[in-house]
């Protein structure tokens, strides 16, 4: 029971740090912390196969917001939050410089940034926002926004 109710509040935790931003705007807020640890051994895999098509590696940026598109195959995107998992079906959580910036119930976006060199990478989740087993990431992107 105990591990049930710590598990409930990881996940409550953890869908608030993903959300987007409290200002109505629509835009991603950083996350202060990452994700709540999880014993993986207990996790399910997941046959999916995630890559960054967009940006590319040592892209140049221009502008306020770089359009992120991922690849997804074997497995789709459900916008639905569920404890009944599927390995085939899950959310993205897109990560900026190592921090959780933004849960995508979609393929691509657009995500605000300042100038600077940034490193991307993607992560593929069960659709209780918790990692598989073997966590499936896509490799990461570094890119320049000028």
């Amino acid at each position: 029971m105990r591990g049930r109710i710590l598990t409930a509040l990881l996940a409550a935790l953890l869908l608030a740090a993903c959300g987007g931003g409290g200002d109505g705007s629509g835009s991603p807020s950083p996350s202060p912390s990452a994700s709540p640890t999880v014993d993986l051994s207990a996790r399910p895999s997941s046959p999916a196969v995630l890559s960054l098509a967009s940006p590319t590696q040592n892209q140049v940026v221009h502008g306020t917001t770089v359009h992120v598109v991922v690849s997804l195959q074997n497995a789709t995107v459900v916008q639905a939050t569920t404890t009944q998992i599927n390995p085939t079906e899950g959310h993205v959580h897109l990560y900026l410089d190592n921090q959780l910036i933004y849960m995508a119930y979609q393929l691509q976006q657009d995500v605000p940034v300042h100038p600077g060199v940034y490193t991307l990478r993607a992560e593929f989740v069960a659709s209780d926002h918790f990692p598989f087993n073997p966590r499936v990431f896509s490799s990461s992107v570094v890119f320049t926004v000028q």
